[in-house]
């Protein structure tokens, strides 16, 4: 038996030789939505991965069995290695707080309550015991509080010696919105806001009554905004909250019934707004689009109003920002633009996902007093590929069992031929290397396309993600060629930043444009690249480095060389309602059902009317829940 003991900084050491052995710690976020695992050796994030990319159920809210075993074995260790296990929050206080709101609005509620308590009492609260019975796990467990989890996720990984701190979210254990400083290895959070009132309960709300789901359906409204008119902006500053200067608000709860409720609002909401809430997949209307745009108008400026209060208190440079409100990239966008801050940076998985991070990191550097290097430059987050990766063998196989033609190109050639058939205006799957942590496909699990169609947007829409036609597209852009497309010259690697198109790129408008309005708006050509630029010629922005994605650069590289335009489409591999694809398998089915004309997983590229029909079709909209 190999004794352990701690040195004075907190690693651990073999007695044997004595050598310093990087401490080994896991975290954990679950039983919310997008539960997720993540593993630290030392100072290094080894691996990451939501359940859902393991289970297929997106958003999969369940104790992340599949993601553990994920990230142990990436790890290339057993659980009784891992020295520390971290859950992002405190289960005892988000009890707490759940009680206390419904004894607070008692009888109201009664109906919730009845079904939510028994749930709580028999599993959530003993998370101790749950986590040792669901891993065999006898080490030590710590439970930093949710939003503490959110502001490690966004100052750990950041590139920042010293940085502010901005999490907003739904809610934690009672914090909504919190702020602090992050210096060196420690972070000291200086105030926050409380439930009910809640910036994300907010938002979600206006997803609700506009037919879309909760949790899941908030970029929809983001991306439905730009169609409508801020029609109704003052009547929610003026009805459903009082907005301070400093970005505090209270809620007027007599609209809203999440507080007890098994729905986000009541009848008075609807009775303000002027009707009932809309049925989903039903047509959209004028009305939907304007509180669209109204809400995202009013999300924008409480956000706004925090960063500068946040700057003023703590008069420093640079901002980091989590939490799942920290994913509407248009207020980040606008945050830049008004350049409170010199530079932000935003934890890519920002969501729940996120907290399992940065509980590991709360456990390492608060717990454990661990130092942390940075370089004011590069961010220790990898580009969030941090899930699982396939090599060559394993994807021939995979391959070759199911009898799928395909054609083996080498390295070299991979980019050009790829280019090739992106210019000839073919959709292409893209699966290569380490999956991405977080929402947002990063060129591992990626659709891509050619930016300059006209046609490209539609297409992809509706014959391959199976979604609305209004959903907008990311471009995916040379770092150095940035500036030349967008209204910025900041990197931005996660695609969390909205910036408007350059006016060099853009196309005049004709006479129709002014008569058109909703969905019509999407008829009219806006850009030299017109399937990534938004009704408002906004586009969100991934900038390629080539030390973060080299294969992925070399192919925008080539791009850009042989047709003279460094951007091109990439959103996420899969359809509507279906997480991120993660396997061979889930990449190839995926593929198959869709009308993708090429897929290229690793060297290996598939044409799709080479291919014979899986034995089993099945339907989409019936094996995945519309989000």
């Amino acid at each position: 038996m190999v004794l352990r003991f701690s040195n004075a900084d907190g690693d651990l050491m073999d007695s044997d030789n004595r050598q310093p052995k990087a401490s080994i710690i896991l975290g954990i976020s679950a039983y919310y939505h997008d539960s997720a695992a993540c593993i630290l050796r030392g100072a290094e994030i080894i691996a990451a991965a939501q359940e859902e990319r393991f289970t297929r159920k997106k958003h999969d809210p369940a104790f992340p069995k599949a993601a553990v075993a994920y990230c142990l074995k990436e790890a290339g260790c057993k659980i009784e290695e891992v020295d520390c296990v971290a859950f992002y929050e405190k289960p005892f206080v988000k009890f707490d707080r759940i009680l206390h709101s419904y004894l607070a609005c008692a009888p109201r509620g009664l109906a919730s309550f009845l079904k939510s308590i028994p749930l709580w009492i028999k599993e959530k609260i003993w998370m101790k015991e749950q986590i040792r019975k669901e891993l065999n796990f006898n080490g030590r467990i710590i439970f930093p509080e949710h939003h503490e989890s959110h502001a490690a996720s966004a100052f750990y990984p950041s590139p920042f010696q010293q940085a502010a701190i901005l999490t907003v979210d739904g809610v934690g254990e009672w914090a909504t919105t919190s702020y602090g400083i992050g210096d060196g290895n420690s972070i000291r959070l200086l105030g926050e806001m409380q439930f009910p009132h809640s910036v994300g309960l907010l938002y979600s709300a206006f997803t609700y009554y506009i037919g879309f789901k909760v949790n899941s359906g908030e970029y929809k409204l983001m991306g439905l905004a730009p169609y409508g008119e801020p029609k109704y902006r003052e009547l929610i500053l003026r009805e459903l909250l009082d907005l301070k200067e400093d970005g505090s608000f209270r809620l007027n709860m007599r609209y809203f019934n999440y507080d007890v409720g098994f729905t986000m609002i009541n009848g008075e909401f609807e009775k303000l707004f002027g009707g009932p809430a809309r049925e989903p997949e039903s047509k959209l209307a004028q009305r939907d689009m304007d509180l669209a745009r109204s809400i995202q108008e009013v999300t924008e400026e409480i956000l706004f109003r925090m960063a500068r209060q946040v700057q003023r208190v703590t008069h420093l440079k640079h901002l980091c920002l989590a939490g799942g409100v920290a994913l509407n990239c248009v207020a980040n966008g606008r945050i830049l633009r008004e350049k409170i801050f010199e530079r932000i940076w935003i934890q890519p998985a920002a969501g729940d996902a996120g907290g399992a991070l940065g509980a590991a990191l709360v456990a390492r550097h608060m717990y454990q007093g661990q130092p942390r290097q940075v370089d004011g430059i590069k961010d220790s987050q990898k580009g969030s590929h941090l899930g699982p990766s396939f090599s060559r063998d394993e994807i021939r196989t995979f391959l070759e069992a199911q009898n799928a033609p395909y054609q083996e190109i080498s390295d070299a050639e991979l980019p050009e031929r790829i280019a090739d058939l992106i210019a000839a205006e073919k959709v292409i799957g893209w699966f290569q290397g380490r999956m991405e942590f977080g929402p947002r496909a990063l060129g591992a699990r990626s659709i891509l396309g050619d930016a300059r169609s006209p046609q490209m947007q539609e297409v992809m829409n509706l014959k391959i993600k199976f979604r609305e036609s209004f959903r907008p597209f990311a471009p995916s852009v040379l770092r150095e060629n940035v500036a030349d497309y967008f209204e910025m010259d900041e990197e931005s690697p996660y695609m969390l930043l909205v910036a408007p198109v350059s006016a060099a790129q853009r196309k005049q408008s004709g006479s129709e444009e002014g008569s058109r309005f909703g969905l019509e708006k999407l008829l009219t050509l806006r850009s030299t690249i017109p399937a990534v630029t938004h009704v408002d010629f906004s586009a969100r922005v991934q900038t390629v480095q080539q030390e973060q994605n080299p294969l992925y650069y070399e192919l925008l590289r080539k791009f850009d060389e042989k047709y003279g335009c460094p951007v091109i489409i990439n959103t996420s591999f899969n359809v509507r309602g279906e997480p991120l694809v993660c396997t061979p398998e889930d990449a190839y089915r995926c593929f198959m059902r869709t009308n993708m004309d090429y897929l290229v997983m690793g060297n290996f590229l598939l044409e799709k009317k080479e291919q014979k029909p899986l034995d089993k079709e099945i339907d989409w909209l019936r094996e995945f829940e519309l989000d």
